[in-house]
C-alpha cells in the first residue's frame, strides 16, 4: 500500500505521546511531509475530491459511485483520450468526442504536483482546448508514480516521456471551487468539480 496507508490509516496516537503544534519554536525547521501526503493535503485544500485505489477494481467501483451520485447515468462523458474510449467501452458509460454534448469530461493527466495540489496536463489530455472550453465536472485518472515535488520536476518528466514529440498546451488545473464572484482574484479562473481517482502502483 505505500506511504498512503500510514497517511490514511494511521493509528491514533496515545494520550500524551502526540506533540503539540505550540510545543516547537517558531524557528524550528518546517517537518518536511513525503511527497504524497504533501499532494493529497494541498489537492483536497483546493477543494478536489480524493479517491484512493488499491487497484483497477475499486477503481471502477468509485467510477459508478461518481456517476451515481451526480445521476450522470443517462449523460455523456467527453472522452479525448482514445484508449480511455477503449476501455469505458464495455462500462455502461456513455461517452462522445464532442464537448458540447458532454455533462463530465474523463481524462489522465501529466502529473500531479505535490507543492500546490494542482494537476498537470497537456494536449495529450486536452488537444488544444482551452479548460473554459471543457466541463465544468472533471474525473481524472492518475497514479501515484505521477506525483512529483514541483512543477518543473512534472515539465522536465514530461520532456523524458515524450522525446520524440514534447506535447503542447501544457497548464496546471488548481481550483475546484466554484468561485465567488467578489473574490476579484480568482473570479474568471476556470474552477472544475474534480474527483481523482488515484491507483497506487509504487
Amino acid at each position: 500500500m505505500g506511504l498512503f496507508s500510514k497517511f490514511f490509516k494511521s493509528k491514533p496516537a496515545k494520550t500524551g505521546q502526540s506533540p503539540k503544534s505550540n510545543d516547537r519554536g517558531k524557528y524550528m525547521p518546517e517537518i518536511k511531509l513525503p511527497i504524497d501526503e504533501k499532494f493529497t493535503i494541498n489537492f483536497k485544500g483546493n477543494g478536489g475530491k480524493f479517491l484512493y485505489c488499491e487497484n483497477t477494481k475499486e477503481i471502477d467501483t468509485y467510477l459508478n459511485n461518481i456517476i451515481e451520485e451526480n445521476n450522470w447515468q443517462k449523460k455523456k462523458a467527453f472522452v479525448f483520450d482514445p484508449i480511455l474510449l477503449e476501455k469505458l467501452k464495455n462500462t455502461g458509460i456513455k461517452t462522445t468526442t464532442i464537448i458540447s454534448e458532454s455533462s463530465y469530461f474523463i481524462t489522465t493527466c501529466e502529473n500531479l504536483i505535490a507543492n500546490d495540489g494542482s494537476l498537470l496536463i497537456s494536449s495529450n489530455q486536452i488537444a488544444e482546448k482551452k479548460l473554459i472550453e471543457l466541463p465544468d465536472n472533471f474525473i481524472v485518472y492518475a497514479t501515484t508514480s505521477q506525483i512529483t515535488d514541483n512543477i518543473g520536476e512534472g515539465l522536465r518528466g514530461i520532456k523524458a516521456k515524450n522525446k520524440n514529440k514534447i506535447p503542447t498546451n501544457i497548464t496546471t488545473i488548481k481550483n475546484f471551487k466554484t468561485v465567488d464572484e467578489k473574490d476579484f482574484l480568482n473570479y474568471g479562473s476556470s474552477s472544475k468539480n474534480l474527483y481523482l481517482l488515484l491507483l497506487e502502483d509504487l
